[in-house]
């Protein structure tokens, strides 16, 4: 993690680190990372977006690259448009699931997925070298505007169709896929309930579409006798759903369950997965011909690995989906249209998740300061086989230790000053024992870090 670029892109509150200046200035950062092309930019429904967008379109245009300006635009809009009109980067102003007063910048690559750590570490080193390109007066870049959203659902129905026609209840939290997502809906033959879909900037519920978030989404999909609630984050490149009880679908069950309806439709193949997702995932597709990869945290891990490997599908167990079918960018909105076409094959969404597994999964934050994480990650990694009696050790992100019967995560926060405990058992007692040997390993730990 660089000094702007955290686990994805840029992300802080506004007028305080995230100011006009620095927008500016990442904009000349890309140009001079870029050396000229075309990039695409949209932003979110957040107050600050048009400000920082500005700032950072400024940056761009004095480097000599040329940009393409969808305005308001979910960040799958981004992804979209950026293959759509050959551009050679994107970028989102977005600081998706954070409260209001964040925004972020977030840097797309030609192919849609987002930049690397790698390419992030390029664009920190032209930042603090202040040694941006310089173009003529004749040279400036051009600017035009675009809406690439009919193209967006023109293409996304010739990949989905529907037998029948449901009834959806869609929060998009007053975030930027209200200006898509219930579009593409309705253009699937569907009824639609729209809640918090006015792009205002002013967030009536908890971005992050979780169960206790969307308490007013389930009761609705209840009082209305609904098929199904959908819910974005403030970008849409999550998705959270809620069953025809009025039920939430927690994100392993929806994930599993995606999973194996991607296997159906595409084929036999590998899913690419975080490490802290469960056991679930592989139990509910191995049977199905589908084989797991597990990678580090985050968006653009999985985009890698999918890429890498050429698999049928990569989600995190935070509603974050890429189907590579569509495109490497995490997609809410298509996903939403993708959960009905389950639901129109398969039946249910309350019964299709009986079928998926359900193991203990327990978690918890340990504060610790940021100076102190490398070390106590190596002290971790010494202690845990003193502590556990395990078979298997993946540390691709953090400390993931696993048996037969259950797994534990150790993980430094990259956004806060927190470790992360996560683990899944397959009884309560025996995930409270580990947590509880857990807590003591990584306390003792950050102690002697």
């Amino acid at each position: 993690m660089g000094k702007y670029f955290g686990t994805s892109g840029i992300r802080e509150v506004v007028n305080e680190k995230l100011t006009p200046e620095l927008a500016l200035n990442v904009g000349k950062a890309l140009g001079t990372y870029l050396g000229g092309g075309t990039v695409v930019v949209g932003r979110d429904t957040r107050t600050s977006g048009e400000m920082l967008k500005k700032a950072l379109v400024s940056g761009l245009l004095s480097t000599g690259v040329d940009v393409v300006d969808i305005g308001l635009a979910p960040t799958p809009l981004t992804g979209f448009a950026i293959k759509l009109y050959g551009a050679d980067a994107g970028v989102t102003i977005t600081a998706s699931h954070n409260p209001p007063q964040y925004n972020g910048i977030k840097v797309w690559q030609a192919n849609g997925m987002a930049y690397t750590p790698e390419m992030e570490n390029e664009l920190e080193k032209i930042l603090e070298s202040g040694n941006f390109r310089k173009v003529a007066w004749n040279e400036i870049g051009s600017i035009r505007k675009a809406d690439p959203r009919e193209e967006y659902i023109r293409k996304a129905l010739e990949m989905i169709e529907l037998k029948s026609s449901y009834t959806v209840v869609l929060d998009t939290g007053n975030g930027a896929g209200s200006i898509i997502s219930p579009y593409l809906q309705r253009e699937l033959g569907n009824r639609v309930i729209s809640l918090n879909s006015h792009p205002s900037g002013f967030f009536v519920r908890e971005l992050e579409p979780n169960a206790k978030s969307l308490s007013m989404l389930a009761k609705t999909v209840r009082v209305m006798n609904a098929d199904v609630g959908i819910a974005h984050d403030g970008d849409a490149d999550r998705i959270g759903v809620v069953d025809d009880e009025g039920n939430f679908v927690e994100y392993e069950v929806m994930l599993s369950l995606i999973a194996g309806y991607m296997i159906r439709k595409f084929g036999k193949g590998k899913i690419v997965t975080t490490v802290d997702a469960g056991f679930a995932l592989d139990d509910y597709v191995k049977p199905l011909g589908g084989e797991v990869i597990r990678t580090r945290v985050g968006d653009v891990a999985v985009a890698e690995e999918l890429a890498k490997h050429g698999g049928v599908f990569g989600g995190e167990p935070s509603g974050t989906w890429i189907m590579p079918q569509w495109n490497l960018t995490p997609d809410g909105i298509f996903a939403g249209a993708l959960v009905l076409e389950m639901i129109d094959r398969l039946g249910p969404l309350s019964e299709l998740a009986k079928e998926v597994p359900r193991y203990v999964t327990l978690r918890k934050k340990i504060p610790c300061p940021n100076e102190k994480k490398a070390r106590a990650m190596e002290i971790i990694a010494q202690e845990v086989l003193n502590a556990f009696d395990y078979k298997g050790l993946i540390d691709i992100d953090g400390v993931r230790i696993e048996n037969d019967d259950w797994w534990i995560l150790f993980r430094p926060s990259g956004t806060e000053p927190i470790m992360r405990i996560t683990l899944e058992a397959h009884t309560e007692e025996k995930a409270r024992e580990l947590m509880e040997k857990a807590e003591r390993l990584v306390k003792e730990a950050i102690e002697r870090a």
